[in-house]
């Protein structure tokens, strides 16, 4: 293999990337989806124009996946230019390394217009940076004027080196070394669906009114979050019959950035595991808020933080593991998924924030939105995101039944929360009327 050129040439997988496409398989990927919702509906003619132009500026997603004898490797594609498609009725849909797919997609649907990306390319933060930049060079094929701020990066500049650095070898220097590992958690199961079929159900509600009510409880619009999730999922398992329940817990998607220095546009994300166990009584949704509260306060730390990823890079930087061939080395982590990956966890809950825009876009974007493809095993996932004053709430996953979403929803319309719920399943029915 040739020597990394990070401008274009071939890049080493990041250690987030690497497990995501050793888990790689025909009926699922890792891939995730950012939506904006515009104003007006989407010229596709103007937006095949944008995706050419902010492409160049964009290296590290210019790349088709590759096998190696040692591990698989992101190769340069300088010509790739994701094709502009009108959207589907079923998003995320699994990416093929051996057809060569393309690992970043683009849609349009009326006024909605959608990225997806394998996410061995980046994490949140780098796709939030790309769809800005798509969305104000769209605005600008119109004739609207956008400056490059606010993470709007500028098409015509050169490629930033450190951008696309695999910033977790860097920070991966603890002398101590910490694993999430824990006992199995409760999973919210139902009928499953045909393949291919990923059920998303949105939830919109006044971002303001989420912020006070979370305040109000000394918690983050995360926290609160994530406390309504488990709280939700505790009813849900309580309501199964089952004669001793287990733990609820989450994973919730960190970014590292604020607690490490770089600008890199990959992955540089760890995850957290908020946890309430049933059996040690009952709780009040007040007392999981506080439960889920220290626990972040406690562990969103640099230096625990830093452990976790000395661990998860030890495996990467083992000499012994690098000998052994990329098929055996990709079967031994997908088995070892299989048996320990998801168990001790009930669904992910991933929030990253609000999307800031600059004032000249605002007016053109109505709201954003995340949807979490399938998970590994079938579990339902869950996404928050906040552009203005609207935050969008989706659950995704390939059950058909809505036990936890019409719970999580008519919850918060108990809180106070109004909310107004879509989805893009077939059958009314199926939708939660809050």
């Amino acid at each position: 293999m040739a020597k990394e050129k990070p401008s274009g040439g071939w890049y080493r997988l990041d250690n987030a990337a690497v497990v995501y496409s050793a888990l790689q398989r025909s009926e699922y990927s890792a891939v995730y989806r950012f939506s904006v919702v515009l104003a007006r509906d989407v010229d596709p003619d103007a937006l095949r124009r944008a995706v050419a132009r902010v492409m160049p500026r964009f290296p590290g997603f210019r790349v088709r996946m590759r096998r190696g004898v040692f591990w698989y490797y992101l190769d340069g594609a300088p010509d790739f230019v994701p094709v502009v498609r009108t959207d589907i009725a079923n998003p995320c849909q699994p990416v093929r390394f051996s057809s060569g797919d393309e690992l970043l997609r683009v849609y349009y649907y009326r006024a909605r217009l959608s990225v997806e990306l394998f996410h061995a390319l980046a994490d949140g933060t780098g796709a939030l940076v790309f769809l800005k930049t798509l969305v104000a060079q769209y605005l600008r094929e119109l004739g609207h004027d956008v400056p490059f701020t606010c993470g709007v990066l500028d098409p015509d500049a050169p490629p930033d080196p450190a951008e696309w650095e695999d910033a977790y070898p860097r920070y991966a220097t603890s002398r101590a070394r910490r694993s999430l590992g824990e006992h199995a958690a409760y999973q919210y199961a139902g009928t499953p669906e045909p393949f291919y079929t990923l059920n998303v159900t949105m939830g919109l509600m006044s971002a303001p009114r989420v912020r006070a009510e979370a305040k109000k409880l000394g918690a983050t619009v995360t926290e609160y979050l994530a406390a309504a999730l488990i709280r939700a999922l505790i009813v849900v398992q309580h309501r199964e019959g089952r004669r001793r329940e287990k733990p609820v817990a989450l994973v919730v998607p960190v970014n590292l950035r604020p607690f490490f220095e770089t600008r890199t546009l990959r992955n540089f994300i760890l995850t957290v595991r908020p946890c309430i166990d049933p059996e040690l009584g009952e709780y009040t949704f007040e007392e999981i808020v506080s439960q889920v509260h220290h626990y972040m306060r406690l562990h969103l730390t640099r230096q625990e933080l830093g452990a976790y990823m000395t661990q998860n890079v030890a495996l990467q930087r083992s000499k012994l593991l690098r000998l052994v061939p990329s098929p055996l080395k990709n079967a031994a982590m997908a088995l070892g998924f299989r048996l320990v990956g998801e168990r001790p966890y009930s669904m992910t809950l991933t929030n990253p924030g609000i999307l800031t825009l600059p004032d000249e876009m605002r007016p053109h974007v109505r709201r954003a939105e995340m949807i979490l493809g399938r998970s590994y095993t079938g579990l339902t996932n869950c996404a928050a995101i906040t552009c203005g004053d609207e935050l969008c709430v989706s659950f995704s996953g390939a059950i058909r039944e809505t036990h936890l979403e019409r719970e999580f929803f008519c919850f918060l319309v108990r809180r106070g929360i109004p909310v107004k719920v879509i989805s893009n399943r077939k059958e009314a029915g199926e939708c939660p009327t809050v």
